[in-house]
């Protein structure tokens, strides 16, 4: 870095250290773009605070494309993402974090309402040919990826819709049918072909016919509980029972209703059951703090009636061939275990009996690998990949998304899909299969912003059904933003780590030095001091002072 020589001494900002290099030197502002925390949090690496300044100036088929880059389904992660991003904003540190999450389905939603969302231009075509196993969240990202690169991609799926657990496992009152179908069209018409109703007998043999496979069959079958009376008639598991209500297919008369289980499918079930007009209760054995399910989820299953008993765990379904009751034990919380969450200890002689005509088990799920003839490694219930490359160990055959990683999320499934496309194209092209990442800024940190001119402001709320409307219908629960909310949530936005162009060290500096241009500030190092105002002031991190810059 070149040294700048000046005429008098000038000492580091809040220092009384004097420091020459071959002639007094001086410490100098530059502008250095860091990583935000948000961006930092989301598994697919989506660049938050780049769509959500394009919010700000209305630029929303710019946004859009920003997100595409990371996120194929913009819409679906818009309302069904668990949002770690909001976990890690520092907003939240102030008042409450950004509604991320619902802003990218404002655009989503923006730029679908006004044309139908067009697929960016594929890029030169390439010879090669790629099944894909499983219509979800990941087989759906590389076909994509893959797709707009050039090759010619097939996805083989056993349902008879597309999407995956998307379609059959979510309900409309959070994912309508019509947002997915508009984004899995719009990866269509780069050209992907859906094989619906095509289960893969044997991978091995599919291979044979392809350059290379990517297996995203997820995690499709029910954990059971293990417990006697679960053979009893009354008892259906809870992905079984998502998939008939989502496609269409009658369900049994039931009143009241016993949900095991405390993640998202629970959840679904249960506010499933409550537009049925059945009385839902949910059993979990451990806290509300402990649940994994998305928090606003619970929020909205307990406005709509949904009971949850807490440190409840089930010992034994009663009913002679028919369900007529479910005895449980009360648990206390123990030491943590391999999760991290405390364990479920049983009290001793605890126990009671729920009447209830149905139990719905969601207490996880786990992959089919009978597609593999048993000639792909798997362990603990999972297929076993490289995680650089998400190749197994049958070249040409990868891997991604819940069959690898046990039930996880659709953001995370999203970005093996994607990232797993990069290296099937590396396959293909004979290149080396792990790519050199290149490094990422550093993270801003928080103490390095200057907030003390930020006004509180709390989130803008959106639109919801009434609780009255809900009822007996799967109509969207969330209405979103409208573009006048979407604005002002987006304004609450710091720009951590990029200049915002507060114009805030141009107003503080005494010499006259700070400079705006087109990327933020710039400094006229003729008039520049030294002095550290600017950087003291900058209200999103991103001036440093730096000895001897020029």
């Amino acid at each position: 870095m070149e040294k700048i020589t000046v005429g008098a001494i000038i000492t580091k900002p809040g220092s009384s250290t004097k420091y020459k290099t071959g002639g007094w030197s001086t410490y100098r502002p530059v502008l250095v773009v860091e990583t935000p925390p948000c961006n930092n949090a989301c598994p697919a690496g989506v660049d938050a605070r780049g769509y959500i300044r394009l919010i700000q100036d209305k630029r929303y088929d710019e946004a859009l494309e920003l997100v595409r880059e990371k996120i194929p389904l913009p819409g679906v992660v818009g309302r069904v993402c668990h949002h770690p991003c909001e976990e890690k904003c520092y907003r939240g540190k102030l008042d409450a974090p950004v509604s991320i999450c619902t802003l990218k389905r404002f655009i989503a939603d923006c730029v679908a309402e006004k044309h139908h969302t067009t697929p960016s231009k594929i890029q030169n075509k390439k010879n090669g040919k790629v099944a894909i196993i499983g219509s979800g969240p990941a087989g759906l990202s590389a076909a994509y990826k893959l797709a707009k690169i050039g090759y010619s991609v097939t996805i083989f799926e056993a349902l008879p819709v597309e999407g995956g657990m998307l379609r059959v496992g979510i309900p409309d009152y959070r994912l309508p049918k019509n947002v997915l179908k508009n984004e899995i069209d719009a990866i269509k018409a780069l050209g992907v072909e859906i094989k619906l109703n095509t289960p893969v007998k044997d991978t091995i043999a599919l291979k044979e016919q392809y350059n290379a496979v990517f297996i995203a069959a997820g995690a499709q079958k029910n954990s059971k509980l293990n417990i006697p009376g679960e053979e009893l008639d009354g008892v259906i598991h809870g992905l079984d029972f998502l998939q008939s209500v989502n496609l269409g297919k009658p369900t049994s008369i039931w009143k009241n209703v016993a949900i095991i289980g405390g993640g998202n499918v629970a959840i679904d079930v249960a506010r499933s059951v409550i537009r049925t007009g059945a009385q839902s209760h949910i059993l979990y054995r451990r806290t509300r703090e402990e649940m994994p399910a998305i928090k606003e989820d619970i929020d909205e299953a307990e406005r709509e009636g949904v009971h949850i008993n807490y440190l409840v765990s089930p010992k034994r379904i009663l009913g002679s061939n028919k369900v007529t009751g479910i005895e449980c034990i009360r648990m206390s919380l123990g030491e943590p275990d391999e999760s991290g969450r405390r364990r479920p200890v049983p009290i001793e002689g605890s126990e009671f009996v729920i009447d209830v005509d149905t139990v719905i088990p969601a207490v996880g799920q786990y992959p089919d690998f009978s597609f593999t003839k048993g000639r792909l490694k798997t362990e603990n219930q999972m297929l076993i990949v490289d995680p650089k490359t998400f190749s197994t160990n049958q070249p040409g055959i990868f891997a991604g998304g819940d069959i690898v990683t046990g039930p996880a999320t659709v953001i995370e499934a999203i970005a093996a899909g994607m990232k797993a496309a990069t290296c099937i194209d590396r396959y293909i092209a004979g290149d080396k299969l792990e790519c050199e990442e290149s490094e990422a800024p550093p993270l801003v940190e928080f103490k390095e912003m200057n907030l003390s001119m930020v006004e509180t402001k709390n989130r803008t709320g959106f639109g919801k059904l009434s609780i009255d409307e809900r009822k007996s219908n799967y109509k969207e629960v969330n209405h979103g933003f409208t573009e006048q909310e979407a604005l002002e949530e987006a304004e609450r936005c710091l720009s951590c780590g990029c200049c915002r162009e507060c114009e805030l060290c141009y107003i503080y500096c005494p010499d006259i030095a700070i400079k705006m241009g087109e990327k933020g500030m710039n400094a006229d190092y003729d008039y520049c001091k030294g002095c550290g105002i600017c950087a003291n002031e900058c209200r999103c991190g991103v001036i440093k002072m730096k000895l001897g810059v020029k």
